[in-house]
C-alpha cells in the first residue's frame, strides 16, 4: 500500500471523529447543569467508575478533577463485591460511565449506591439502560459512529466521553474561579508546575540576601558580595531599598586606583523590582528584556511605593535551574 493510501485512511478515521465529536453540544443541557451543581456542592469525593476502555477514561478524569482541587479517584466496579465499596461514603458522588449502560460488572456498584443513597451521575448512550434508570443525574449522549472500518471498536465513543468529562472539569474550574496559582498548589512538579511557580517560591530571603546600609564602606560591600555570591549588593537606607551595586561596578572601581571608593557614588538608585506574586516565567522575561541577572522582590503592597522593603532576590540561575520558560 502506498504512503498516500495510509494517510487517506487516517484522514477518513479523523474526519469521522471530528464530525461525531461536534455532537457534544447536544449533551450541554439541563442534565449537564445538574451534574455541575451536584459536583460543586459535593461535601465528599467525586468517584469515577467504569470497565474496559471506559476505566482508562475514568482514571484520567479522576486525575484531572484532583489536579483542579476536587478530591477524586477511580474505583474498579469489579472490586466492589470484595471490599472496595468501603472507600465510598454517603457524602461522595459516583460518576459511572458505560456506553451501553447495561455493563454487568456495574450491577453491584449501582445496587450499593442506591442502597446507601449515594448520588450517581450516569453517563451512557442508552436512555433505557440499567445505569441511567438508577442514576440521580442522567447524562445521555447520542449514538456515535466509531472510526474503525467495522464500527465496533471504541474509538469515537471514548473520545466523546473524554471530552465530556473534560468539559465538566473546565466548567467547574470557571465557576470556582480556579487560577494558575491554584493549579500550582496541586501540580508543583513537571514543566507545568515550574511555569506556574511564583517569585516568592524561588527567591533567596533573610540572611542569604546581600544587603548593606548606605553608610557602610566600599570594603564591606565587597566582602558581602563575595560571601553571598549573587553578583550584587542591595544598598539600604533606614531599612528601605536605596539602590544596588553590581560586581561590575565594584570591579571598575578596583581597576581604577584614582577612582574614589565611595559606595554612595556608585550606587544605582531606584533598581528594578517585581512583586512576590509575579510568575517565575514573567520574572525571567523581565530579566531577559532588561539584560540583568538579578531581580529584587518586594511585597505586593510595596510594589508602587517609593520606600520599599526588600523581601527577596531572584537570580537568573535559579530560573534556569528550574527550567522556567
Amino acid at each position: 500500500m502506498k504512503k498516500n493510501s495510509y494517510i487517506s485512511l487516517a484522514n477518513k478515521a479523523a474526519n469521522i471523529q471530528i464530525r461525531e465529536l461536534k455532537k457534544i453540544k447536544k449533551v450541554f443541557n439541563s442534565s449537564f447543569v445538574q451534574a455541575v451543581n451536584l459536583i460543586m456542592n459535593c461535601k465528599g469525593k467525586v468517584i469515577f467508575s467504569g470497565v474496559g476502555k471506559n476505566s482508562f477514561i475514568c482514571k484520567k478524569s479522576a486525575a484531572t478533577f484532583s489536579s483542579v482541587g476536587i478530591p477524586s479517584f477511580f474505583v474498579d466496579p469489579t472490586g466492589v463485591s470484595h471490599g472496595d465499596a468501603g472507600q465510598i461514603e454517603k457524602s461522595d458522588i459516583l460518576v459511572i460511565i458505560s456506553n451501553s449502560g447495561n455493563t454487568a460488572e456495574l450491577t453491584n456498584l449501582i445496587k450499593f449506591a442506591n442502597r446507601f443513597r449515594i448520588k450517581i451521575i450516569g453517563v451512557a448512550s442508552n436512555a433505557n439502560s440499567m445505569l441511567l434508570k438508577a442514576s440521580d443525574v442522567k447524562i445521555l449522549y447520542p449514538k456515535l459512529k466509531e472510526s474503525d472500518p467495522n464500527n465496533i471498536v471504541p474509538t469515537t465513543s471514548t473520545s466523546f466521553v473524554m471530552m465530556l468529562c473534560d468539559c465538566l472539569a473546565t466548567t467547574i474550574m470557571e465557576r470556582k474561579k480556579f487560577t494558575k496559582e491554584n493549579f500550582f498548589l496541586y501540580h508543583k512538579g513537571g514543566n507545568l508546575g515550574s511555569s506556574l511557580r511564583l517569585a516568592k517560591d524561588i527567591m533567596v530571603t533573610g540572611k542569604k540576601m546581600p544587603m548593606i546600609d548606605h553608610k557602610k564602606s566600599f570594603a564591606e560591600a565587597l566582602k558581602i558580595m563575595s560571601q553571598k555570591k549573587l553578583g550584587i549588593v542591595v544598598i539600604t537606607k533606614k531599612g528601605y531599598i536605596k539602590g544596588l551595586v553590581t560586581d561590575g561596578d565594584l570591579r571598575r572601581v578596583l581597576n581604577n586606583p584614582s577612582k574614589e571608593k565611595d559606595l554612595n557614588k556608585i550606587t544605582r538608585n531606584y533598581p528594578l523590582t517585581t512583586s512576590e506574586n509575579t510568575s517565575a516565567s514573567k520574572a525571567l522575561s523581565l530579566m531577559s528584556e532588561k539584560k540583568i541577572t538579578s531581580l529584587l522582590v518586594v511585597s505586593d503592597k510595596d510594589r508602587n511605593k517609593k520606600n520599599r522593603i526588600l523581601k527577596g532576590i531572584i537570580h537568573i540561575h535559579f530560573l534556569l535551574k528550574d527550567r522556567i520558560r
